[in-house]
């Protein structure tokens, strides 16, 4: 019976690694894929609509940048000013939130006011708990004080460079060429993470550009287009959003991010990703705040695609290599897979970190992979193990997207 059952591990994990070797492959090549569309130059298409401003540098619709604010996260400053500093050609404005002036995030926006007199800036009380999701009830207060069509949300330490709200907004733009397609309600874009010191920092940074991104450019392939908005940008236009439920209806949900970009698709209007890459700052984390936002992260994947969460089995290949390479006795085959596997597994990472993203970290935290991808396994498999989240100090239960406060014991 142990050989019998030696013998099943050794071919199941056989065909797990040929599976995982698949998805290195397709993901390698939908990231070639973004790489040429976005070399490619946009076709000449006059705009057809009355409203925006057409300039030089291309659309420039009105924008308002909602930021939903509690406490000091690292490197915010700086990413407040990256907003601050924008080539735009149209009107836009800075609105922050904050549950309470008394948060040490309201003395931020107002040093970045006096700092940058020319912008318009403002800071608001947003007293009201409307949901589970205080950054939602925050942003459903903001909403209401936004002056332009066109709503952009991203976190407080989202770093962007100068032409972001000059490309974001030449997604919007009404092209003759694109009269037969939906509009364009909600676009979104794609990032990478700037570590801070520790190790778990890295090991989170090097995920977000090897195992999160990829898994994205795959799904837009091969779904023909996202259907779902990421955390970093999601702007969107007033009618899209009122047609899909607005953001009083996302109050509960742990993944608003997505849930918008799914209900702005169901609603008939297309979710569109940039070409733009913006960058997150990765908190210097412990290993405990590293498990318990991994584990955050991945019960939010399983809850919102559950069939997706389960075919994340066929991304642990390198994984599965090694599993194989054990059961097999190092046999030549295993030994020959898990050669391809580290192989194909590399590219994917440098086509995407350094390509995609333009992370330079990625190169110089190669020798991390193998690591990442132990810890990515076990996390994904805990990922299984129960409902419950940890989110800024809070517990909460995660059931059909919603979250339900856990009250400690």
């Amino acid at each position: 019976m142990p050989h019998i059952l030696a013998h099943a591990i050794e071919i199941a994990t056989t065909i797990l690694t040929v599976a995982g070797m698949g998805y290195f492959l397709a993901s390698l090549l939908a990231a070639r894929r973004f790489l040429r569309e976005r070399r490619a130059p946009r076709p000449d298409c006059a705009p057809v609509a009355p409203t925006g401003r057409s300039s030089s540098v291309g659309w420039a619709p009105g924008i308002t940048v909602l930021k939903s604010l509690k406490g000091l996260d690292p490197g915010m400053m700086d990413a407040f000013r990256s907003h601050c500093r924008q080539q735009f050609a149209g009107d836009f404005e800075l609105l922050f939130g904050v549950s309470s002036l008394d948060d040490p995030a309201a003395a931020a926006v107002t040093a970045l006011a006096a700092e940058f007199p020319e912008r318009a800036i403002q800071l608001v009380e947003c007293p009201s708990r409307l949901g589970t999701n205080g950054k939602v009830s925050t942003l459903v207060q903001l909403a209401a004080a936004a002056r332009y069509d066109v709503l952009l949300i991203n976190d407080s330490d989202i770093t962007v460079g100068p032409r972001y709200l000059e490309r974001i907004a030449g997604c919007f733009a009404p092209a003759a060429c694109d009269a037969a397609m939906p509009p364009v309600g909600l676009v979104t874009a794609l990032y990478r993470g700037r570590a801070h010191g520790t190790l778990a920092s890295r090991l989170e940074a090097l995920g977000i550009a090897t195992d999160f991104i990829p898994g994205v450019l795959l799904s837009r392939w091969i779904e023909g287009g996202l259907h779902y908005g990421l955390g970093s940008t999601l702007a969107v236009r007033r009618e899209a959003l009122e047609k899909s439920g607005g953001l009083l209806a996302l109050v509960d949900q742990l993944a608003d991010d997505y849930e918008m970009g799914a209900r702005v698709a169901r609603a008939g209007f297309r979710v569109v990703l940039s070409t733009e890459v913006v960058e997150t700052s990765v908190p210097a984390y412990n290993w405990r705040g590293f498990f318990d936002h991994q584990l955050r992260w991945l019960r939010t994947v399983r809850d919102a695609r559950p069939g997706g969460y389960a075919g994340l089995v066929f991304t642990h290949g390198l994984m599965w290599a090694l599993v194989n390479v054990i059961a097999s006795g190092l046999s030549p085959l295993s030994l020959w897979l898990l050669g391809l596997s580290f192989f194909l597994r590399l590219a994917q990472a440098m086509t995407v970190g350094a390509g995609v993203l333009a992370d330079h970290s990625v190169l110089a935290n190669l020798w991390l992979l193998p690591l990442r991808d132990a810890a990515a396994m076990g996390l994904w498999i805990a990922g299984f193990a129960g409902d419950t989240i940890v989110w800024r100090g809070e517990r909460f239960a995660l059931k059909d997207g919603r979250l339900v406060k856990v009250e400690r014991d």
